[in-house]
């Protein structure tokens, strides 16, 4: 066990807005609060498979493509997703991957989402980053959104403290720059990497949840809890927040390593799809030369 630990830190260190959208008035904010920048580290609850660590400590990541048809002001829109999975050492002080390798480093699983899709004459492009512990013991330690449009960018941070610290920067009035705290609660944004870990484990049943980032960013949305349902059965998860009129389904592989096949996510019944064209598995920071652009074709998405 201790060499399977040992070989695992040795991987593991190699390894959202159209311009003449009006967003909801800023409501009141909380002021900057002084917390502690500790995250509370609780005992493992997932306790990986030699199956699991072959798959996911191999030093590669996991790259998926998808057609996707996304729903934006009452047209869909043709464009691709990629879904990155790929664990990583974390600093859980100061929230971000590790340089080298250290016992209090946080083995986490981070998925990297993006979006491409154009609105007429001008693109959007969207990125979410969540970065969640292998331990399935606690909410994600960070999660990140941005979205950037010929009429400008906007971002958003959740850092994963005493409670969950905000930070939003928007180009819109109404918005502008916010720093302030949330209770926490189920992220949306996680439900994505704790079913590649442990899909038996993930929220059924009325809970409280807090919509993905990109969500609130593209609908200028209030970040906050939303009373939530959601059921599960192998190899869909079913997600639905009735106050916000929407619904997420969300279709896998029931049998290890989880893949995700499609999703469909239904808000006023406008509904975005997306749907696997292709995977692999690939170490794809070292494939930066002109020759390895033919990946690309592979993932079908040139």
């Amino acid at each position: 066990m201790k060499i399977l630990q040992l070989s695992i830190l040795l991987v593991t260190g190699l390894a959202l807005l159209n311009c003449k959208d009006q967003p909801k008035q800023n409501k009141k904010v909380i002021a900057d609060a002084t917390v502690s920048p500790k995250t509370e580290i609780k005992a493992p609850s997932f306790k990986p498979s030699k199956q699991f660590n072959d798959y996911w400590y191999a030093g590669e990541a996991e790259i998926t493509s998808y057609q996707l048809e996304q729903s934006r002001y009452g047209e869909i829109r043709q464009g691709t997703a990629v879904l990155v999975f790929v664990t990583e050492p974390f600093l859980a002080k100061a929230q971000v991957k590790a340089d080298k390798n250290n016992p209090t480093n946080v083995n986490v699983l981070k998925l990297n989402a993006t979006k491409k899709f154009n609105t007429g004459i001008y693109p959007y492009s969207i990125m979410q980053s969540t970065f969640y512990p292998i331990a399935n013991n606690q909410h994600a330690i960070k999660a990140s959104a941005s979205v950037q449009e010929w009429c400008g960018h906007v971002y958003t941070q959740l850092n994963n403290r005493d409670q969950f610290e905000i930070t939003t920067h928007s180009y819109f009035e109404g918005e502008a720059d916010q720093n302030f705290n949330i209770e926490k609660a189920i992220l949306e944004n996680e439900i994505w990497t704790q079913l590649r870990i442990d899909p038996k484990s993930l929220p059924t049943g009325n809970f409280t949840i807090i919509p993905s980032l990109e969500f609130t960013r593209l609908n200028h949305t209030p970040l906050k809890q939303y009373n939530a349902f959601a059921e599960s059965t192998p190899g869909q998860y079913k997600l639905v927040i009735k106050e916000l009129d929407r619904q997420l389904v969300i279709n896998y592989s029931a049998e290890f390593p989880y893949t995700i096949e499609s999703w469909e996510d239904t808000q006023n019944g406008a509904t975005s799809k997306a749907t696997k064209l292709a995977s692999l598995k690939s170490a794809y920071w070292g494939k930066k030369s002109n020759a390895d652009s033919e990946l690309r074709k592979t993932l079908k998405l040139e």
